[in-house]
């Protein structure tokens, strides 16, 4: 009877979210699971779970994944609008299954956030658990960046009998695989990208074992690269899956070369960045691990275009409009990368939040490198900052070297859209999570824009 009961509530409390505009995952979560505590553990009763964790990309992993399942004739629900706490993904299954709780779907791709995978994982029977990356990230939620690595490594222990698909280039995440009983299986990039990254600043430049400073064969960008330790030896393991070819690279796409146990294929990325590159390849590792053919997989990276907020592009007359979401030094500096090494000419847009699911210590802006933007100066359309803490932004950017009268600020969204479409260029708006939310909505009025669990 909690069962049903919990299960009525969460349905109708999404569905007058949703109805009302909202995204309607956590609240409906939160309540059933007050109803029924264990209605995680009751909704994923025979559901083969992939869940995917770590600091960037998660949610465009997951994404991949779950399109390389439905392009193999899968049964699969993922939690689309990436709610990735306990609740919301209570309330993915939940909205999935039946009032007495039975799953419509025999697999699910679950996002789940760091912090949380302990908890989660006690409820699921997890068969692959794919390990992006760690990152440092939102201070005030997470702290140091090893007590992200010990929260992940808590809920790997909870899932003795998933296969783990852990990223052969960052020295925290290959960490977690010491003492494990699980079989894991490595990705990676053989090689740096086309782009230079080496001033970027590393979250992890000594050893996670003797503090010695690492030596790289080749960086690809923060930490992650060809890491060896010259005091005891600790280095990259050789990726069972690995980019062992980038022929081009640009705003919109990848041609890379997949090497998967022995065996290379051609495969395009359509969506912007290196980053992106280790988004493919993870969930590539992933749907090779429950045995989908390269070809599936390949053609999952080609008609995958981006979810909410990362890299999403809207078509505006002859331009365009592209949100890339942003939270860290890190992901921010490959975003800038990517658009100082980008021949368009376009407008900018920064907007920083400090809201809870933002991370309310926004000191990590000065660490992010806007200084590199100076060197394409000229081909800078516009410069707007907006958001929560716009004055802060605005005035990270003047420390950066961009006059006053060079960076406008617009706290409105719907006349900071409307600004920035004035002059017919490309435009390009970096938002933190909770502005990326607004803006979307305020877009949502004048341009066609899914919402985001669809």
């Amino acid at each position: 009877m909690r069962v049903f009961i919990a299960q009525i509530l969460c349905k109708l409390l999404a569905f007058l979210l949703r109805a009302a505009g909202r995204g309607g995952t956590n609240l409906p979560g939160r309540i059933a699971l007050r109803v029924c505590p264990d209605l995680l553990c009751i909704l994923g009763n025979d559901v083969t779970v992939t869940l995917i964790t770590g600091t960037n990309g998660k949610t465009t992993t997951s994404r991949i994944v779950e399109e390389s399942y439905l392009a193999a004739g899968l049964s699969c629900f993922s939690n689309r609008s990436g709610a990735n706490l306990l609740s919301g993904i209570t309330a993915g299954f939940s909205l999935n299954a039946s009032l007495s709780g039975k799953s419509r779907f025999s697999r699910a791709v679950i996002e789940c956030d760091e912090a949380a995978f302990k908890s989660v994982s006690r409820y699921l029977e997890i068969e692959t658990v794919v390990v992006t990356n760690i990152f440092r990230d939102q201070l005030d939620r997470y702290g140091e960046i090893t007590h992200t690595k010990d929260s992940i490594a808590a809920g790997l222990a909870n899932c003795p009998g998933a296969v783990l698909c852990l990223n052969a280039d960052c020295s925290l995440t290959v960490s977690l695989a010491e003492s494990l009983p699980n079989k894991i299986l490595y990705f990676g990039v053989d090689r740096p990208f086309h782009i230079d990254t080496a001033s970027e600043l590393s979250d992890a430049a000594y050893c996670i074992k003797c503090k010695e400073k690492y030596a790289y064969d080749y960086r690809t960008y923060g930490h992650l690269g060809g890491f060896c330790c010259p005091g005891c030896g600790y280095s990259r393991p050789a990726a069972d899956i690995a980019v062992t070819g980038i022929h081009h690279m640009d705003g919109d796409s990848s041609d890379i070369e997949i090497t998967m146990y022995g065996r290379t294929h051609k495969m395009r990325v359509r969506l912007p960045g290196g980053y992106n590159i280790y988004n493919a390849v993870a969930a590539a590792s992933a749907a090779a691990s429950n045995g989908l053919s390269c070809t599936v997989i390949a053609e999952a990276l080609e008609s995958y275009l981006g979810s909410f907020g990362r890299a999403e592009r809207f078509i505006l007359g002859e331009s365009s409009i592209r949100i890339m979401l942003i939270k860290n030094p890190s992901g921010f500096n490959q975003v800038l990368t990517l658009i100082a090494n980008t021949a368009i000419n376009a407008v900018l847009v920064f907007a920083l939040n400090d809201r809870l699911a933002d991370g309310t210590d926004i000191s990590w802006i000065w660490d992010v490198d806007f200084e590199m933007l100076l060197g394409i100066k000229d081909r800078i359309r516009g410069l707007y900052v907006s958001g929560v803490r716009a004055d802060e932004m605005a005035l990270r950017l003047k420390y950066a070297g961009f006059d006053e009268s060079d960076v406008m600020l617009i706290r409105d969204y719907k006349k900071l859209i409307a600004e920035a479409m004035k002059g017919g260029h490309h435009i390009i708006i970096l938002p933190t999570y909770t502005a990326m939310l607004d803006i979307r909505s305020a877009l949502s009025k004048i341009l066609p824009v899914k919402a985001i669990y669809e």
